[in-house]
């Protein structure tokens, strides 16, 4: 198990400092959408060093040594980072619909300073809740929300109320959005490759057309992957939270660590999807594992020719 978890963390701190390295040194990947998968690294690389190393040492020693006031921190981190998750997802999929149901409006409606806005607001507003939720001592979070903070012990549990809003706040809310925009992409990109099939004969596009909204679909493609790994990994832990108050808080504490750990896990496979699926990703950590990114120009143009 020791060994499991130091590799997620390994693979979650070196995975996403790939990504957060590359976006932030290739002039070529500045784009609206790299910098919301810049920013969401970010919240990922801090699950990896913040979060998952001391949770590991909870979950292996079963003891919590670091004294209650970093106790309330770390779970600070840990309720707000997947709430900022949750908030770039969502932006990400509003920049998705963009591109692709309004392809000629795309570069008006989402500049860089839109996506700086997005990066901002999904920082900010997860942030002041859960650490609003976690440190508020009076009014009505104290009575909904009931924490054990001891020594050995760094658990923050939620009754059945607070649980259940909890969840649909910060989880079922903002993946029914996601699921909305992305049904509604897709189901504009199926009608608009109808409509390119049925005319294509008497107007074929243009290569570079056709590149674009390759590119588009693929980037959609990605994106919606990431989306449902996210589901998969936080869908468990949030069900158990609103489950757990109705069985007396008898979830095994091991089953219930798997699931938290299966939710870290989740900033562990973004940046394998990212290796996987782009090649401007696959080429930019062989620039950087061959320390040639030393040797090259951060705005030449030829090092990814095709970067999406």
């Amino acid at each position: 198990m020791y060994i499991l978890f130091t590799g997620g963390t390994i693979i979650t701190l070196c995975g996403n400092l790939m990504v957060i390295i590359s976006i932030s040194h290739f002039k070529q990947l500045h784009t609206p959408t790299n910098f919301l998968v810049l920013s969401l690294a970010v919240a990922d690389f801090v699950v990896g060093f913040i979060v998952m190393p001391y949770s590991m040492i909870r979950s292996v020693e079963t003891c919590w040594y670091f004294g209650d006031a970093f106790c309330l921190f770390h779970s600070c981190c840990d309720m707000s980072l997947t709430t900022v998750s949750v908030f770039h997802l969502i932006f990400i999929a509003v920049d998705r619909y963009c591109a692709i149901c309004d392809p000629l409006l795309y570069s008006v409606k989402i500049t860089n300073a839109v996506a700086g806005l997005f990066i901002v607001i999904s920082w900010i507003i997860p942030t002041v809740y859960s650490y609003g939720t976690i440190y508020s001592k009076v009014g009505i979070l104290q009575t909904y929300v009931s924490s054990k903070l001891c020594l050995g012990k760094c658990v923050v549990i939620f009754d059945s109320m607070w649980g259940t809003l909890q969840f649909f706040i910060s989880f079922f809310l903002p993946c029914s959005v996601m699921m909305g925009i992305y049904a509604k992409i897709f189901l504009v990109a199926r009608k608009h490759a109808k409509i390119i099939c049925s005319i294509q004969n008497n107007h074929p596009s243009t290569k570079s057309e056709k590149y674009s909204k390759k590119k588009e679909r693929k980037a959609a493609k990605v994106l919606t992957i990431v989306m449902v790994v996210f589901i998969f990994c936080w869908f468990p832990v949030y069900l158990d939270i609103i489950i757990d108050p109705y069985i007396n808080f008898s979830t095994p504490p091991a089953l219930y660590d798997s699931l938290v750990w299966l939710g870290y896990f989740n900033s562990t496979f973004n940046p394998l999807i990212y290796a996987f699926f782009y090649p401007w990703f696959q080429r930019s950590i062989t620039i950087i594992a061959s320390c040639k990114i030393f040797n090259l120009h951060s705005s030449n143009m030829n090092v990814f020719p095709a970067f999406n």
